[in-house]
């Protein structure tokens, strides 16, 4: 029998709670009660009060009622409620996390959600789930359902759903997910653009008895490598698209905002960068290109992506937030230069090919690193099989002289 976290806003949703708790209990696991409501008392009684939750986040929920601002109440609330299912979660005393919510019951518990890791079943159905989720999703894998109807009182639609919601949680609770695959696990980053590169060095490293995982390069997957990287459960790093970059620092649509890189640096694991596809920055439609980049060189990679190419002053730029990241590391890490062309289209011939700005990357960027960090410049594009062999023969490399401590 798993124990299921039922949290909840117990003062005004207490009653659905408690009807989901009862179909946890049903099915054949224990519910444990868990209210996060900041307003009048609990409508049920829950294992775990409001106070104790607060006090967990070091907030005083008295005076906060006594003020009467709800907004800061939901946001206490939501610094708060991760303390408490991080420590649930730490004493082995929850296996998983379901909620109901409108509005600020949505955005306590999935920031509660947040603080539990990747592989942990999370389940939050809510008014919000048709909309746009990323704020509340963050780079967790958490579960989104729909309520269809509002989380108020229970009914012919809301009946249906909420127990459709306790065999869900229930079923990714049953769900056996340990893998067989024991192998040690790297992850690398990859774009269309760069897809070549990558596809070339998996097998290298698969042969050489890893596993390896990889991320798409568009904000969230970004976010999503670092934060696996941050579980502890990585051994190296393939980061052959750091473009997540060049749209952090101009104001692209894809972003990882900044802490991108850091998460190889504090895990002090062996990792191998590339500056792959930092000569784009991307966008939606053309027509949404803002108007200051009006007299920049584009590229329509299809109807709802345009590429814009970098220019020399942030391509000196994004050299030196590089080389900040990079010099961070205490793991083995080499930089991997590819001369010929950064992505598919900034190779000799291509739309992006501009070695004069792309020079002003690699100098700015080799200039600024420590004089432990390895460089290797090779003549080639990034997706040439040489560079994607050397890639990959690096990251092997940096492994061996993990192990061997030097």
């Amino acid at each position: 029998m798993a124990t299921i976290a039922v949290l909840g806003t117990l003062d005004t949703k207490g009653l659905e709670h408690a009807f989901l708790a009862d179909e946890i209990r049903r099915i054949g696991h224990q519910p444990l009660l868990i209210d996060v409501g900041t307003g009048k008392a609990a409508q049920v009684n829950p294992d775990i009060t409001s106070e104790e939750v607060a006090s967990a986040g070091e907030v005083d929920l008295a005076e906060l009622k006594q003020r009467g601002d709800r907004g800061e109440c939901v946001s206490a609330m939501a610094m708060a409620a991760p303390r408490i299912l991080e420590r649930l979660f730490r004493d082995g005393r929850i296996d998983a996390v379901v909620s109901l919510g409108g509005g600020g019951g949505t955005a306590i518990a999935t920031a509660a959600m947040r603080a539990l890791p990747i592989g942990f079943p999370k389940l939050m159905v809510s008014t919000l789930a048709a909309g746009n989720t990323a704020h509340y999703l963050g780079d967790k894998d958490i579960t989104m359902m729909p309520s269809i109807v509002d989380v108020a009182g229970r009914n012919r639609i809301s009946r249906a759903v909420f127990r459709r919601a306790a065999g869900a949680i229930c079923g990714m609770v049953d769900v056996t997910t340990v893998s067989s695959d024991d192998r040690p696990l790297i992850v690398a980053s990859m774009f269309g653009n760069t897809t070549e590169c990558v596809n070339a060095a998996i097998p290298v490293l698969e042969s050489a008895g890893y596993e390896v995982l990889v991320f798409h390069a568009t904000g969230s997957g970004g976010r999503a490598m670092e934060s696996l990287i941050q579980s502890g459960l990585v051994d190296a790093v393939l980061d052959i698209t750091t473009t997540e970059w060049a749209d952090e620092l101009v104001g692209g649509t894809l972003s990882a905002g900044p802490n991108r890189l850091d998460a190889a640096a504090q895990a002090g694991i062996p990792a191998i960068i590339v500056p792959g596809c930092l000569d784009m920055v991307n966008f939606g439609e053309r027509d949404t290109v803002p108007s200051e980049f009006s007299d920049r060189k584009f590229y329509v990679h299809n109807p709802q992506v345009t590429l814009m190419r970098t220019n020399e002053t942030e391509c000196r730029e994004l050299g030196r937030i590089l080389a900040r990241k990079i010099n961070a590391y205490t793991g083995p890490v080499t930089v991997m230069i590819p001369r010929q062309g950064l992505s598919v289209i900034g190779g000799p011939g291509q739309p992006f090919h501009d070695p004069t700005t792309d020079a002003a990357l690699f100098d700015t960027l080799t200039s600024l690193l420590s004089e432990n960090v390895k460089v290797v410049s090779m003549d080639h594009r990034i997706n040439d099989a040489a560079f994607a062999r050397a890639c990959a023969e690096a990251l092997l490399d940096n492994l061996q002289a993990k192990r061997e401590g030097t």
